[in-house]
């Protein structure tokens, strides 16, 4: 029955992505701002369910839950970190959306070139952005394969098959597959929370009784970190993890490129007001970490990620499980289909069409971009059926130091172009090495917390005592490292321009940050994809096609400010 369900549910996302590509289909898709961005034009709805799509991802609502089974109180930073996040969204991202429709940019290397007049620049931010993006589609895939594991699948072919089909309906569809496919969901994710709350609810003494076995459960455990409110050497952690866990996520290409598929201002406004409320379902899911203490659930074949599947199998009517696993399962192809999008643009539009081929057409780099984005995907399956998934898990670690390093050019890029571009490359280059070197040094524990398993790539938490502090405290490595790569470029700027270093130019205008639909520099689309379409008006006479006037590129000219 589990199976049933879950194929059933599968086959329908299956037909609904290849739908998608006639889902009020535009005379021509062979372009990125098209098959990459679904034309710029998604209104409310689908905006909403996009970018809840991207954020809340499979591997959230599975290995974040089990992190709470292990530990307890230290595995709700999401939550704290998706508050913190939605303010700065709120901020940033407007500006984000503006400047990229009046010049067309559709990935944020893009942007960052043009603001500080540096190709190198924007390449680094564009390679710094794919590597990120690459382990974040494989953790996809291993929630995907915890769900296959409790179902008794075997490894290997179902997790390709899986892949493949959604490989298709994104190449064929673009971001107009993802974007359907969110809507469902959505609906799964929000019943899952439901059958949660009503299973607890049906327990003697609910919730209390659950806490209750969870506190005694972690008093009497080897693990010095653990518990239902959080140790005291675990607190740095907790406060730097959530910090720079907000901050990565609005650097990754995935969320900027549901970004800029919204309509206009308004609408990204509204949906970055209302998706906090999503994080109550988050929070909901992930206390079934504490559940599944209380229920006894175990590990299938060792592996960790089947925690969370493994108590729905144990818990609910054999319908209700096929339903969370096909949660789980369209939770993980959603994102992974918008990951792969993000990152073809990336190299089809600051590696291919600046280094390979320059004159490339519309139609040519649509298609570098849909070859891309399947090489993407299959790459990432290499890694999960070839490696260990604890390598991915690693690699994950480190892609997040990685793109928290562009946080200088990209967001503070928003607001001024004050830095000197050889300092801000300066500066992502030493934050990538210090990062580095503190992920080297931190051990892997085993399950009690003590003993280490290997002495160096065992996480993001870098022990204090490393400093010669008398400590059990530790700090997030994205943390230092962003602090040092602000500082660096903050220090080299003044001494670039005292030593005569030419400034890149700047090819924005501060006009360009605050401009919304319906200005006549703004590229727009006649047809909006969920409302009605947009009359024409004579006194915006600007469309997607119609090329902006834009000052001539000099990377060796004057700064305009």
């Amino acid at each position: 029955m589990q199976l049933a369900v879950f194929l059933a549910v599968f086959g329908a996302v299956t037909m609904l992505g290849f739908a998608a590509a006639r889902w009020r289909r535009p005379d021509s898709i062979h372009s990125l701002e098209e098959w990459g961005l679904g034309g710029r034009a998604f209104g409310n709805w689908v905006t909403f369910f996009l970018l809840s799509g991207d954020v809340y991802t499979a591997y959230t609502f599975v290995a974040v839950p089990t992190l709470v089974y292990g530990v307890g109180a230290a595995g709700f930073f999401p939550v704290p970190f998706l508050v913190i996040v939605y303010p700065m969204l709120f901020v940033v991202l407007a500006r984000f959306w503006s400047v990229c429709h009046v010049h067309g940019f559709v990935t944020p290397a893009e942007f960052v070139r043009s603001r500080f007049g540096s190709r190198g620049l924007g390449t680094i931010v564009a390679v710094l952005g794919i590597v990120a993006t690459m382990p974040y589609i494989a953790l996809q895939l291993i929630g995907m394969e915890a769900v296959f594991e409790v179902m008794g699948l075997p490894k290997g072919w179902p997790l390709t098959v899986a892949f493949a089909v959604l490989a298709l309906y994104t190449f064929n569809a673009g971001l107009r597959g993802p974007a359907l496919v969110s809507i469902i969901k959505d609906a799964l994710v929000l019943w899952t929370v439901l059958a949660v709350i009503i299973i607890v609810s049906m327990t003697p003494g609910q919730w209390d009784v659950v806490f209750r076995v969870a506190q005694d459960k972690y008093a009497t455990s080897p693990r010095t970190d653990d518990g239902l409110l959080l140790a005291s050497q675990s607190q740095l952690n907790y406060v730097t993890l959530a910090l720079g866990s907000a901050v990565a996520l609005f650097l990754y290409p995935h969320t900027l490129t549901g970004v800029l598929a919204a309509r206009n201002r308004g609408t990204l406004r509204r949906n970055l007001a209302a998706l906090p409320l999503y994080t109550l379902t988050l929070g909901v899911l992930m206390l079934i970490g504490f559940a599944a203490v209380f229920d006894g659930t175990t590990a299938v074949g060792g592996n960790g990620n089947t925690v969370v599947p493994q108590w729905f199998a144990e818990n609910t009517p054999p319908w209700t499980a096929g339903l969370a696993f096909a949660a789980i399962g369209v939770g993980a192809m959603v994102p992974a289909a918008i990951m792969s999008i993000a990152a073809a643009n990336l190299f089809t539009r600051d590696l291919y069409r600046q280094y390979i081929r320059p004159h490339a057409s519309a139609r040519e780099e649509t298609y570098v971009s849909k070859t891309v984005s399947l090489t993407v995907k299959f790459g990432a399956l290499l890694v999960i059926l070839l490696l260990n998934t604890q390598f991915a898990i690693d690699l994950q670690l480190i892609g997040g130091v990685l793109i928290m390093q562009t946080l200088p050019a990209v967001a503070l890029g928003l607001y001024t172009n004050w830095f000197h571009r050889w300092a801000l490359a300066g500066g992502i280059g030493a934050g990538l090495a210090v990062g580095l070197l503190m992920l080297y040094q931190v051990p892997k524990y085993a399950g009690d917390g003590r003993t280490v398993v290997r002495e160096h790539l065992g996480g993001s938490a870098w022990p204090l005592s490393n400093l010669g502090i008398d400590s059990d405290a530790s700090i997030y490595v994205g943390i230092v490292a962003l602090a040092v790569n602000l500082l660096v470029a903050a220090l080299l700027t003044p001494v670039l321009r005292g030593a005569g270093a030419a400034d890149g130019h700047d090819h924005t205008r501060e006009h360009d940050y605050v401009a919304d639909e319906g200005d006549p520099t703004v590229r727009r689309m006649v047809e909006i994809l969920d409302g009605e379409p947009v009359p024409d008006r004579p006194e915006q006479p600007v469309s997607l096609f119609t090329p902006v006037p834009r000052r001539p590129r000099d990377d060796e000219g004057v700064r305009t400010r």
